[in-house]
């Protein structure tokens, strides 16, 4: 089993992935040992925390890290615990069965041989995680969609699997994944079973916003981390600078230390409200955007930041003044 074996404040460049664009990913101390406890122990890593604190991206930076291959999904309202291990595509088949049955002269073994339920069986984000060359080699028999593997990449390598957002769905889902974690098997439709393998534990990381309470019988399950941003605001400014610099190392230092300072002072304003707080993602959309607007002109950059600051971090009304 190889764990990660990296500093803290170690800079590591993500590639492009699927839709995401390359960014680049700083690790903490807490969150090298949080991964290395979950795979050492084969256990999800619970990742709380509120928006912007990197808790998405640091499964696709272990990724990277380790040399394995990244499936992920983000779970909504509608989802289902199924959804995560395969799909089905019972009206499909029904359509054919219909098909079939309106046509005369039909060798009935034939018939059944075309119908049958893995005909219709998409692999989900779980399967790939467990078994990555089966579930490429059911996604080709029926069309569905491919993932990507790095180059050179083997299945005994790995993988590591991002389910974000676990909070927005009903308690049916985290509980629904219990065996399935558990045991590192299912069953689909068919009664097909697929199993993780043995030679490597895959990594699953999920993410919370904390919009909902998870069942306690999930947390047991779990490795649990905790991200968030210094209270204090010189230390707040100081971690959003070192995120800052990790990103636009040509914008200059007192660039950032003023963004900063000017999250820090709005994010107190709105926690005082009781409103959620602007966070790193709004910091990096604000430096981006300067940089994008007037780049290399320091000057500019300056007028620039004091200008559209607020379209940044002003993300609630005024208080009323009655």
């Amino acid at each position: 089993m190889k764990y990660l074996d990296l500093q803290d404040g170690h800079k590591l460049v993500l590639p492009p992935h699927g839709a995401l664009p390359p960014t680049v990913h700083v690790f903490d101390a807490d969150s090298v040992d949080a991964m290395n406890v979950a795979l050492a122990a084969g256990r999800p890593l619970l990742v709380r925390g509120e928006p912007g604190t990197g808790k998405s991206q640091l499964a696709r930076a272990a990724a990277v890290a380790l040399g394995r291959a990244f499936a992920s999904t983000v779970i909504d309202a509608r989802t289902e615990s199924r959804d995560l291990l395969w799909s089905y595509d019972a009206v499909t088949r029904l359509a054919e069965a219909q098909v079939q049955g309106a046509l005369k002269d039909k060798d009935e073994t034939a018939v059944r041989e075309s119908l049958r339920e893995e005909r219709y069986l998409a692999p989900g984000p779980l399967w790939w995680t467990f078994d990555w060359t089966s579930a490429r080699e059911q996604a080709e028999k029926v069309g569905a969609v491919l993932r990507t593997a790095p180059e050179e990449w083997r299945a005994e390598d790995g993988t590591v699997l991002l389910i974000d957002e676990i909070d927005k769905a009903d308690s049916s889902v985290p509980n629904g994944l219990l065996e399935c974690l558990g045991l590192g098997l299912f069953t689909c439709p068919g009664g097909r079973v697929v199993a993780r393998s043995s030679k490597v534990r895959p990594l699953v990381v999920v993410t919370t916003n904390e919009e909902r309470a998870l069942p306690d019988a999930f947390l047991r399950r779990c490795m649990v981390l905790q991200l968030g941003w210094p209270e204090k605001q010189d230390d707040l400014v100081a971690a959003l600078v070192r995120r800052g610099r990790a990103h636009f190392e040509k914008l200059p230092e007192d660039l950032l230390k003023e963004a900063a300072v000017l999250l820090a002072r709005d994010r107190g304003r709105v926690v005082k409200q009781g409103l959620f707080p602007p966070g790193g993602a709004e910091y990096l959309d604000l430096l981006r955007s300067v940089d994008e607007m007037a780049p290399g002109d320091k000057a500019e950059q300056k007028r620039l930041l004091a200008r559209v600051s607020r379209f940044a971090l002003d993300k609630h009304p005024p208080e009323p003044r009655w």
